[in-house]
Parts: structure tokens; sequence; C-alpha cells
């Protein structure tokens, strides 16, 4: 969530007065390709970048990205200069270890933009304390910079308008309050639509799971969705089991579904959960995360691009948030929103429950969820609220429409675009 980047960008920004970038040498390319630097240090960025990519390749077998990403950017074809994994952390304690691997990776990306085959145009996806020190490099080097997924300029710190106009040349907004915001500034910005509706139109019917991991018709099912870093891990997992069992010995017939990030330990999450509980680990390979929120009566979760996963599944939800001592402090010093859920944030009002730091205990957890199991018309209600949720997000198309704008930056034609609804 927001409130673990700040720290994280204050050590960046004592770092970057006191070191120089040397020189390098670029990545050695075909000449004749457009060359894209995309950069994406987290889980959704790599989804979102996967996305983009496929969208660009589809128009135009002309082009080489490579950068930071996933597994799911490899797939689509970028060259992985740097393992998002390696720069995805959480928290002001947990940044201090991390600093000089973070470090040398901004270093080495650097003498990418300085080096004798610099990119063509630079995409940076969120991950904004990073990546907005690399578009103020990139700038000095002449380089072209589209950012996907603005800063959340809305929840803190909103003078880094100005700072974003001086280092940015295109901005991709998903949310349809965000264009006001740069408003007078120099810089073109356009709202392309959430780019989680590209990937849940491509759904299509869920996968049974229920028959699948044969589960009794009579069990109700809760997923427990916790995330896909460490830190999550660290500090909400343990609640999260404590929750179930709770849950459990209110409702012995009920059954539980964990999805596996890829970038987490099966055996690593499974070694947390009492062999007496009745949950299933489902990995990413089995089925998509929208095939488990769509088979849950009730779910638990963590906060982040997921919360949209589920709200777009329609699943009954309550998001929870906890952090070390350090990072919730800082967070709400400076953090001005009046929600931190993201089905919340885009409702404009509380739709689904939140459970912040100390209130995230085990016990209140339990209870909303059982109030949803319990609950048909509170449930139906929730249910009624996500579908608005989803209306609000937009057309499917956004990975197009972005695609469309990085064609307009190396000034060529995009070939017959069919975005669906034009959002922009």
């Amino acid at each position: 969530m927001f409130i673990e980047v700040m720290f994280f960008g204050f050590c960046l920004e004592v770092i970057d007065t006191y070191c120089r970038n040397p020189a390098g040498e670029s990545l050695n390319t075909n000449e004749s390709a457009k060359r894209i630097m995309i950069v994406a240090g987290e889980s959704s960025g790599d989804l979102h970048g996967a996305n983009l990519i496929k969208a660009v390749n589809a128009l135009s077998a002309d082009m080489q990205f490579y950068g930071v990403g996933g597994q799911r950017m490899a797939a689509a074809g970028c060259h992985i200069l740097i393992p998002a994994e390696k720069l995805a952390v959480m928290g002001a304690v947990e940044v201090l270890g991390r600093l000089p691997v973070i470090w040398s990776s901004f270093q080495r990306l650097k003498r990418e933009l300085n080096g004798s085959q610099k990119p063509d145009v630079l995409v940076l996806i969120d991950f904004p304390d990073f990546n907005l020190r690399l578009a103020r490099q990139a700038k000095k080097a002449g380089v072209s910079v589209l950012y996907y997924v603005s800063p959340k300029v809305w929840a803190w710190r909103k003078g880094r308008v100005k700072k974003i106009a001086e280092v940015v040349d295109s901005l991709a907004v998903i949310f349809p309050f965000e264009p006001v915001l740069y408003d007078g500034l120099d810089i073109l910005v356009k709202y392309v639509g959430h780019p989680l509706l590209d990937e849940f139109a491509a759904v299509g019917d869920y996968l049974d799971l229920r028959q699948a991991l044969q589960i009794p018709a009579t069990k109700k099912i809760v997923g427990l969705f916790p995330g896909s870093r460490q830190n999550e891990l660290r500090y909400m997992l343990q609640t999260l089991v404590e929750s179930a069992q709770l849950i459990h010995a209110s409702l012995p017939d009920v059954h539980f579904l964990v999805p596996i990030a890829n970038s987490l330990s099966k055996d690593e999450i499974q070694s947390q959960f009492p062999s007496d509980l009745p949950v299933s680990f489902v990995e990413s390979g089995q089925a998509t995360i929208y095939d488990v929120a769509g088979n849950c009566d009730a779910i638990l979760t963590v906060s982040g691009t997921v919360t949209l996963q589920i709200a777009l599944a329609g699943a009954p939800m309550a998001i929870l948030y906890k952090a070390s001592p350090l990072t919730y402090e800082v967070g709400r010093r400076l953090v001005r929103i009046e929600h931190f859920g993201l089905p919340n944030i885009v409702a404009g009002r509380r739709v689904v429950p939140e459970f912040l730091q100390e209130a995230a205990n085990p016990q209140a957890l339990a209870d909303e969820t059982l109030h949803v199991l319990n609950d048909n018309n509170y449930a139906e209600t929730m249910k009624d609220e996500l579908r608005r949720v989803q209306e609000k997000l937009g057309e499917p198309g956004c990975s197009t429409r972005v695609a469309a704008m990085l064609f307009d930056m190396l000034h060529q034609q995009a070939p017959e675009i069919n975005s669906g609804k034009d959002v922009l």
C-alpha cells in the first residue's frame, strides 16, 4: 500500500545525493528494432507490463523490450536485466536491508540510459520512489518517459505533480479522477481505464474448484489471500491463520482456499497452518486469482491490487493491513486518505470493511467473515456495491490504449488499434 514507500523514497534520496553514475554500455541488440526499457518493480506491475508488451507485439514485431520485471513479463518477451523480486520490498525497516541491491540495480539502469544504445522510450510502471528518480535520469539522458499507473498523488505528497510533470512526457492514469490533478501542467495525461479489466475480460467461466478439490457442497468456502510479498507474510499471515481457526470453531462446515503467488513458496505458507484446519492451497499455475475468488463465499485479504481483482470477481471481502510499528507510524502521519482499500477508493466511500494495524485482529476479522456467511442480505448488498465498483473502473482495452500512447511517442502510427469504448 501507500505508506510503505515513503521511507524507501527517503533512503534513495539520501543516497542519490552522494552517489554518482559510472559510464556503462547498453544491451547489444538488433539496431533496427525500437528499444523499449520497461521497469516494473512489483507483482502487479509485472502483470500490467506483460499485458502491455503483448498489446504492443500484437501491433508491431519491430519492438524490443528489456528492463525490470518478473515471470509474466519474461514470458511475454521482455529481456529481464533485473528480476523485480530483487526490488520488491515493503516497510521502512525492511528497506534498509535491501538498499545495496536496490541501489546497484538503480545504477545498472542509469548506465543503460546513458550507454551507446540507449532506449528509444522508457516505460515506468507504478513503483514511484524508484521510478521517478529513474525518470529524472532519463530526462538528463534525453530519453522520453511514458509513466503507466500514476504515482498516487491523491493519497499523499500531492505536491509531487509538479515534479512528475518535469520528468515525465506522457502519463497513463487508471482512475477517472486523476487527470484533473495535472491540469495546467506541461505533461500529456490520458485516462486509459484500469488494466485489470483486460485480464478479467479474458477469464471466461471460473474453474470449479469445489469439484476439482472435492469440497462438499454443504461447506462454505472462505478465501485467505496472503499477498505476494514476504513482508505481507511476515506481518499478516499469522493473523489470517488465527482468524481461520476462529471461523472454523464457530462454523465447522467451512473450507478455506489460499492462493499462492508465484513469488512465494507454497511449503512456507502451508507450514503455518495447523493440520486440523480444512484448507486447500492453490498455486498460480493451477487456477487464476479470479477462479479462486469466484469460488469463495467470503474472503479475507491483504490490501493492494488483489482487492480489485476480488471486486471484479464479485466476492464479499474484508481487507486488512498490518506493517512494522515504524512503517505504520510514518504512514499515519503522512498519508491523508479516508480509505486504504482500493474498492473503497474507487467507490469514494466504504463498500467493504477495512481493518488497519491493531484493528486487524483475528477476532474482528473472524466476526466480519461470519457476518457475511450467516447474513445473506449483507453479503448480497456487498456484491451489489462491488458491481458498481466494476462499472466505475471503465471498459477493457487499457493495455491497447497505453500501446497507442507508446506508438505516439515513437512517432509511429499504431496499426488498426481497436481499444473498445473510448475513454481517452
